[in-house]
């Protein structure tokens, strides 16, 4: 766990200064943090990891590491130009990374990061993590989901409701993960005296629904809303990582420090030099402006056209023929490649009235089944506390076999200890405080979630999906 809290100091050019409080802890469920944070006067970012075991962690502590390095009073409207170059910078670490250590493939991170010049914010984002802001009791929403289930409610083939219960709503679309395509929405925010913001990954913001985000945020205090704003998330089942950062708008001069949170405080990033082929190039000519509008330089595309049959064009038959068997083909060796892939996944689920670990993934496709049962477990569900019994059954899903046992060890520990113990309060970390930034050590994870990205929104690596969100007004210890 590590937390902050600071103010922001302004210079002789800066309106408006930054106060806030920044919070970053594993969760009563996940076994490692792979969130990491930035909280500075001039710069606030969260991160939030994705791609297995001691990757997730370091995918999101080189995004902040990198991010850290522009942290400053930044030139007058250049703010958007330093982030888009932070971000760029970022992934190219990424890609060489994963070029050293193929193990690492499929790894990559969320970044929301927001420059503060001391009138207008400017904000960066890709993935699904969030920022908002509070202004006269109203919460604003300023990032857009990178997502699958968002790209369903844009085209409105879905409602709210049925979003926040989606099977695939941690299904991503686009992050930092060293593809060319990664490139983050940039806008300015202007910002006055009385603002609030909140950065925060999806572990909250994934949990809690918007209208109790603004009931906490509204709480005068920072601390106490930082503290409102955890409290939620454990009781909507604190089943991710953790991590807020909360600022305010305020005048007058201040004195603060700056913090690093979550796994860019430990992680250790191996000392990797970017390829001479990965270039700015590639990235800066699909940076797009988050008012749908590209960036100077970049390339319009419409996503839907790439999935859309373009009109033949006139050809001798023959070559279309060939054409078409090639297309054929291609789309066999596809299905063939994405089916063996999908026998190296794991997930802990029911079967029948006992717990048991599968291989594939939970969800299936009219006619085709995408898992089998593995091994069938001695642990009956009805051992289990209800919170529990839930999870089973809606699949958690983990990123190996071992971890899939170790699922099942830590199962039969909570049946064992909530059969013969009273319920007692909920255990938590420590209530979050004005201290150098802590977390815990890297550890193997409960899984990261099933991340695809766009190149154009091509899928990249999967990885392994991330335990299925299931809100309860119960914290697990609770359910006992």
């Amino acid at each position: 766990m590590s937390s902050a809290d600071g103010n922001s100091e302004s210079g002789p050019a800066v309106t408006f200064n930054l106060r806030f409080v920044a919070h970053s802890e594993t969760g009563p469920v996940r076994k490692n943090n792979q969130d990491s944070g930035f909280a500075s006067r001039h710069l606030l970012a969260v991160a939030d990891g994705m791609g297995g075991a001691a990757a997730g962690d370091l995918a999101s502590a080189v995004a902040i590491d990198t991010l850290s390095r522009v942290d400053g009073s930044p030139d007058d409207g250049a703010m958007l130009e330093v982030l888009a170059d932070a971000f760029s910078r970022a992934n190219e670490r990424i890609a060489a990374l994963v070029e050293d250590d193929f193990s690492l493939e499929g790894m990559g991170t969320t970044v929301t990061a927001g420059l503060f010049d001391g009138t207008q914010l400017g904000l960066a984002h890709i993935g699904d993590s969030r920022a908002y802001l509070l202004r006269g009791g109203r919460l604003e929403r300023l990032t857009h989901d990178h997502s699958w289930v968002q790209s369903l409610l844009d085209d409105g083939k879905i409602s709210t409701e049925e979003a926040a219960v989606h099977p695939h709503r941690s299904l991503l679309l686009k992050v930092l993960n060293g593809q060319p395509s990664a490139a983050p929405d940039l806008e300015l925010i202007p910002v006055q005296v009385g603002d609030r913001l909140l950065f925060c990954s999806d572990g909250v913001c994934g949990l809690v629904d918007d209208p109790d985000l603004a009931a906490a945020m509204q709480t005068e205090s920072l601390e106490d809303a930082l503290r409102r704003l955890v409290d939620q998330a454990y009781a909507a089942g604190g089943i991710d990582n953790i991590t807020i950062i909360l600022a305010d708008i305020v005048e007058g001069e201040a004195t603060g420090g700056t913090f690093v949170l979550g796994a860019a405080s430990e992680r250790s990033i191996p000392d990797v030099v970017p390829g001479p082929d990965s270039g700015d190039d590639d990235v800066e000519d699909t940076v797009v402006v988050s008012d749908g509008t590209p960036a100077e330089g970049a390339h319009e595309v419409d996503d839907e056209a790439r999935y859309t049959p373009l009109p033949p064009a006139k050809r001798r038959l023959g070559r279309t023929l060939v054409g078409l068997l090639a297309l054929v083909l291609v789309l066999g060796a596809g299905v063939g490649t994405g089916y063996a892939w999908t026998r190296t996944q794991y997930y802990v689920g029911a079967a029948g009235e006992q717990v048991a670990i599968y291989q594939g993934l939970p969800d299936s496709v009219p006619g085709i089944s995408l898992s089998r049962v593995y091994e069938v477990q001695e642990l009956r569900l009805a051992a289990l506390p209800p919170f529990y019994q839930d999870m089973v059954r809606s699949a958690i899903e983990v990123d190996s076999l071992a971890a899939a046992r170790s699922t099942v060890t830590t199962l039969q520990a909570t049946a064992e200890r909530c059969g013969t113990q009273q319920p007692s309060p909920p255990s938590r970390p420590a209530t979050p405080g004005p201290s150098l930034p802590t977390s815990p050590s890297p550890s193997a994870s409960v899984s990261p979630g099933l991340r695809t990205t766009p190149g154009g929104d091509a899928p990249s690596t999967p990885s392994a999906p991330s335990p299925p969100r299931t809100p309860s007004t119960a914290t697990p210890e609770q359910s006992c």
